[in-house]
């Protein structure tokens, strides 16, 4: 017989209540120290910077901000003061610096939002139809996704602007005629949701109660009991507003001998921005979805197929749940650039934060200052973006992975 020796796996015991939290206050001391030394590093950077601006004759101050700009944007609106109380007030040359800043940054921000949706939405069905069973909308999915990942998004951005907006005829007619959506040189025109005259307060009120509830109904963990409950009385909220007299009008774009007017009204210059980020968002989310689609399990195929689902069920209902919550941390590195992209504006002279913040520096002389404060507000974009894609995920988690 061979001498072999006798070898016995011992359980490890798990760390003690002890050992845990001394690692965990190590991990605290760790962290903390990092942010203090990254604070202290900034803070040491931003005084030698200013003594040595000193040494030069230039002022380091953020007291511009305050002065008139003494220019104008195309488009956009800013904060204001009526009193006490903050309003929104278009822009003029004698709004402050920082009121263009902000014009800016709504700007780069609506931007961003409707491209967010959109492209969201546009890109999930691209992705599905990377993986379509039909051969002609499988390669048609395939072509464009993969001529528009390919294609510098600043190109498509002076594509759709001077080959695409600037070659449209002009919007013009021979008698006011209201239309639904209208196309032309001058930009984009949309119908304009508002509130119809003699809403009373209670009226609104109802409606804020029906909304909110609505919204602790889906974004709570809930019995199936409560739910209902609260969706119920939320439909009774609004039913009671409804018949309290609140209503939504449209106002729809009407088309004159000079154009059009009324409605919701996208300039040349920012629909020619928003529809570049969104088919070159479009083209990354898609593949960002097929990836996911394509790395489930074929037994979810299967089991669903066994039970009689439908290919358009089986997707609908059982893929594309699992699917988003693989992809919400790609989606949120997604967003980011997709927000940070419309900075590219400036190509075509859309009044992003990037480019107002170009002017308010030449303007005021104070280029580092307005260069900090813009680093500043897209790094604060992007931890929002962040923080709201990290809330999500830990709603969409499933129970026991935590």
């Amino acid at each position: 017989m061979s001498n072999l020796t006798e070898i016995r796996l011992e359980p490890v015991a798990p760390p003690s209540g002890g050992r845990r939290r001394a690692a965990r206050i190590r991990h605290k001391i760790i962290h903390t120290s990092v942010v203090i030394a990254a604070v202290a590093t900034v803070a040491i950077a931003g005084v030698l910077v200013q003594r040595s601006l000193a040494e030069r004759g230039i002022d380091f101050s953020f007291g511009y901000l305050s002065r008139a700009s003494q220019f104008n944007v195309s488009e956009g609106f800013t904060t204001a003061w009526v009193g006490w109380w903050p309003a929104f007030a278009d822009v003029t040359s004698s709004s402050t610096n920082l009121q263009m800043l902000i014009a800016g940054l709504f700007n780069s921000i609506k931007v961003a939002l409707l491209a967010i949706v959109l492209s969201t939405v546009i890109g999930v069905v691209f992705g599905v139809a990377r993986l379509s069973t039909n051969w002609l909308i499988r390669q048609l999915a395939f072509i464009v996704v993969e001529f528009v990942r390919n294609t510098p998004l600043l190109i498509q951005v002076v594509f759709w602007y001077f080959a695409f907006f600037l070659r449209l005829p002009p919007v013009t007619d021979a008698a006011n005629v209201e239309k639904w959506f209208v196309f032309g040189q001058s930009g984009l025109f949309l119908p304009l949701p508002h509130l119809s005259d003699g809403v009373t307060s209670g009226a609104l009120t109802l409606v804020a109660v029906a909304m909110g509830l609505m919204f602790v109904a889906c974004s709570q963990r809930l019995s199936s009991g409560r739910r209902w409950s609260l969706l119920g009385a939320a439909i009774v909220a609004a039913g009671a507003g409804y018949a309290m007299g609140f209503r939504i009008d449209l106002a729809l774009p009407v088309v004159g001998r000079f154009g059009a007017t009324g409605g919701i009204q996208l300039s040349p210059e920012m629909s020619a921005i928003l529809i570049a980020i969104i088919v070159n968002s479009t083209a990354y989310i898609a593949e960002i979805v097929r990836g996911a689609i394509e790395g489930l399990p074929n037994g979810q195929w299967e089991a669903a197929s066994a039970v009689g689902l439908s290919r358009r069920d089986t997707i609908r209902d059982v893929i594309l749940p699992q699917v988003f919550r693989i992809i919400l941390p790609s989606l949120a590195n997604r967003y980011i650039s997709l927000t940070k992209d419309t900075s590219l504006g400036i190509a075509i002279g859309f009044p992003d934060l990037f480019n107002v913040s170009g002017t308010v520096a030449n303007q005021s002389g104070h280029s580092l200052e307005t260069v900090l404060i813009v680093m500043a507000i897209y790094l604060l974009l992007s931890w929002a973006i962040s923080a709201f894609i990290n809330f999500l995920n830990g709603r969409f988690v499933l129970e026991g992975a935590r």
